[in-house]
């Protein structure tokens, strides 16, 4: 019953929602409340599922109006906190020890709550002091039938509303139903956490919270404790110039050096630490870049840079935003209105999100596909800008990424791209010169058995059985030549002795006999006159 009962409140809910829209648009009902303010409050009614559902909608500025936008970011649950004998229960369960064995101190007031755990302050046996993450209990259960119920609402909706087919919403909810289950699941933040503290650990301007890894599980995570004052704290002021610096270069090290970026850098997950550094908390929201998509996010930028129409539709496309079936001409109009848009404004007021999400919008109706991935990049673009201009209103981005920013983008790409080469072909090199001897073996016991020879001896085709053996030959000895270089250029970067100036032996043998055979195969086609 309890199952049937929250499925009935759930189509209660947006049922009800929808007819006070029909009557608010049709001019029958005049509230005193937005339409984007009202479905925070059906969200905020409904429970944590549909909150956190909200706030991962709220990525969607692609198809949403500003006004839903603003409304689902500021959603709040106005969750209460439990009982701390409930918190040391799940501590203990998760932990698999008392909390008297676990801490030498343990805050039973809460440190702070919201929708997903509660946080308490504690001291290790050794003395370090900690916060603990607690999940809420059962909420996992929770957020499972909500998916579930929430899919079936979903069906019957679009049975009887055919046209919000097109915003795709039961992939919306699976792709932030699978978010929510990695946000809850604190090993994954554990991973995140420990990702970002080794990429920072040199940095003199960046600080990680170590996380404690025998103190993680799926739903209790201990880390140690630090804090500051908040980057909107008046007194950050007269340090915000360079401290905006700090957290821009941050920002471009995540993008095109970890290809991992922090998707939530409000003022909230930040503080400014006594000895000047920015400390990020809360990894539950980590967007991956992959080196591919690093690339086209360089070229869209750089495009978007250099004010360059045609590259920067190419740029869009690369990026997979839009499919195949597209008004070019259309797309690239709006791209030229973008970029003279940004051609009247000032430099300070440059913004790479709002071009990039305006881009985005601009393919609304023409095949719209954006990744989540993506999503996340744009939504932290947006933070990581605002957070910059509340701590230095005069940072000028466009200056930034045209000087630093295009100098790292272009030299790290350039960087892991020979990287990855490099390592593929030395990788390939060592497989073919490990397995030339038994594929030569192959190819003469085959030429000894005459399985080669052409079975057939019309008088007509004798010499193009001749043309096919003297191909068949140069191409054999082009191998053996080929595959002689590659193992001997190996051979070359070892130590093997005997040495002759500084060169492995073996390997000279190997040049030399490559170099034989290479003049045989030129000799031959030199006699033949033909290449």
């Amino acid at each position: 019953m309890g199952t049937l009962r929250r499925l009935i409140h759930i189509y209660w809910a947006i049922g009800s929602h929808i007819v006070w829209l029909g009557l608010v648009y049709s001019h029958l009902l005049h509230p005193a409340i937005s339409p984007a303010q009202r479905l925070c409050q059906v969200l905020e009614k409904l429970g944590t599922t549909f909150v956190k559902l909200g706030q991962g909608l709220s990525l969607r500025q692609d198809i949403l109006p500003d006004d839903y936008v603003e409304a689902l970011q500021s959603l709040q649950d106005h969750v209460q906190t439990f009982d701390s004998d409930i918190a040391r229960r799940e501590i203990e369960q998760a932990l698999g020890d008392t909390i008297e064995n676990l801490f030498a101190e343990f805050d039973d007031t809460p440190l702070a709550a919201a929708s997903i755990a509660q946080v308490h302050k504690a001291t290790l046996p050794d003395g370090r002091k900690v916060i603990i993450k607690v999940r809420r209990p059962g909420l996992r259960n929770q957020v499972t039938q909500d998916i579930r119920l929430l899919k079936l609402v979903l069906r019957v909706l679009l049975a009887l509303v055919p046209q919000l087919k097109k915003y795709s919403l039961p992939e919306i909810v699976r792709e932030n139903g699978l978010t929510l289950m990695k946000e809850m699941d604190f090993r994954q933040e554990m991973r995140n956490t420990h990702r970002f503290r080794e990429a920072f650990k040199d940095s003199s301007t960046i600080h990680i919270p170590a996380a404690i890894p025998e103190l993680c599980t799926e739903s209790v995570m201990v880390q140690e404790m630090s804090g500051g004052r908040l980057v909107t704290d008046p007194s950050v002021q007269k340090d915000g110039p360079q401290l905006a610096i700090n957290f821009a270069d941050a920002y471009l090290h995540q993008f095109f050096i970890m290809g991992c970026i922090h998707a939530d850098p409000h003022p909230g997950n930040l503080f400014i630490m006594d000895n000047g550094k920015i400390c990020f908390h809360d990894f539950g929201m980590v967007g991956l870049i992959d080196i591919t998509t690093r690339r086209k996010l360089a070229g869209f930028f750089l495009a978007l840079i250099n004010q360059d129409s045609e590259w920067l539709l190419d740029s869009y496309l690369d990026l997979g935003l839009l499919g195949e079936e597209v008004d070019r001409q259309q797309v690239q109009r709006g791209m030229n209105e973008l970029i003279q848009e940004y051609a009247s404004v000032s430099l300070q007021e440059w913004s790479l999100a709002t071009a990039m999400l305006s881009a985005a919008r601009m393919g609304w109706g023409f095949n719209l596909r954006m990744p989540y991935h993506l999503l996340l990049i744009m939504r932290a673009l947006l933070i990581m800008e605002s957070t910059l201009r509340s701590l230095d209103p005069q940072f000028n981005m466009a200056d930034y990424w045209q000087s630093k920013g295009t100098t790292l983008m272009t030299t790290a790409l350039k960087e892991s791209a020979e990287g990855s080469s490099s390592a593929r072909f030395k990788y390939e090199a060592s497989v073919f010169a490990q397995e030339l001897p038994k594929a030569l073996a192959r190819f003469l016991r085959s030429s000894r058995s005459k399985k080669f020879e052409i079975p057939l001896h019309h008088r007509g085709l004798r010499d193009f059985e001749n043309h096919i053996d003297r191909s068949s030959n140069r191409i054999a000895l082009a191998l053996v030549a080929l595959g002689l270089y590659i193992a001997s250029s190996l051979l070359a970067q070892s130590a093997l002795k005997p040495l002759i100036a500084g060169m492995p032996l073996i390997a000279l043998g190997g040049y030399t006999l490559a170099l034989w055979v290479t003049f045989r195969l030129l000799r031959g086609i030199s006699r033949s006159g033909r290449v």
